[in-house]
């Protein structure tokens, strides 16, 4: 299957209450295990480079070309999308680099600031056939997401979809980034008040740290598209870590990054198996 545009993959699943797995992509690793996993579960996927990550490696373009060509190349659906970019700059390389879709985070702005900022964004992306995903408000740190009035508000998002055109809104639910525990617990209420009230799909952020169960609930209740980071990067660091300690002369990456991969694979095959399974 050929590179496809994120709504070709989002779309059905969102008319039909299915979740899609977005994955981040860190190494190049993780965009062949992503693939591989996906083709191993028969279900699309979407590839995610962060800001964050374009900063580690010093330039979006290397790992974005090699996620693009690993998408080109699959026998699955792949988008190739830009995640957490605050940077105006950074969404006009991706869409200029070939990109299906970018999610632009003004949320720690104030709102209008934010709206008028993603509006802007969206009429760009827009110009170029390029799907657009953006946040209101908080899914920060643990506690930050947890706090009270950093919630996404349904009245507010109503007004924020249909003032910015975006074509996807992440909501702040009570999950949260980075978590190494599974033990958020998203208020399916608001969820499902936000999926009523809403036209377009809803995104899940801090996925990694919602157990099975707790994402299975998030779909039913109208979450569409699922994005995971953390809980694949601590497989692939806890196999690369039992590989070299197998084996202290050790030297060769490609063994325990094999490893790491291979994990990764895995995981990401049973998580779409979980995510796409019709919930509503």
């Amino acid at each position: 299957m050929p590179l496809i545009p994120t709504d070709d993959i989002v779309g059905p699943a969102h008319e039909a209450g299915r979740g899609v797995g977005a994955f981040n992509v860190v190494q190049l690793e993780h965009a062949e295990a992503i693939v591989a996993g996906a083709e191993r579960a028969g279900q699309p996927v979407i590839l995610q480079i962060s800001e964050n990550t374009a900063r580690y490696h010093r330039a979006l373009a290397p790992l974005g070309h090699a996620s693009l060509a690993i998408a080109r190349s699959s026998r699955v659906p792949v988008a190739v999308h830009l995640d957490h970019a605050e940077s105006v700059d950074l969404v006009r390389e991706a869409v200029e680099l070939g990109f299906t879709s970018v999610m632009f985070d003004a949320s720690k702005l104030p709102y209008g600031e934010n709206l008028a900022a993603t509006r802007e964004v969206t009429r760009y992306c827009h110009r170029a056939d390029v799907w657009v995903e953006a946040e209101l408000g908080e899914v920060g740190g643990k506690d930050g997401a947890h706090a009270p009035g950093v919630r996404t508000d349904p009245e507010e998002a109503v007004a924020f979809t249909a003032a910015t055109a975006v074509d996807a809104l992440a909501v702040a639910v009570g999950s949260s980034h980075a978590m190494a525990t599974r033990d958020a617990a998203v208020d399916l209420t608001l969820i499902a008040r936000l999926r009523e009230v809403l036209d377009v799909p809803l995104v899940l952020h801090g996925s990694s740290g919602v157990d099975d169960d707790g994402l299975a609930e998030a779909v039913a209740a109208g979450m569409t598209k699922v994005n995971i980071s953390t809980h694949l990067n601590t497989l692939f660091t806890r196999a690369t870590r039992r590989e070299l300690a197998a084996n202290a002369a050790l030297t060769d990456p490609r063994t325990y990054l094999g490893a790491a991969r291979a994990a990764v694979e895995s995981e990401v095959a049973r998580l779409l198996e979980l995510l796409t399974v019709r919930g509503r």
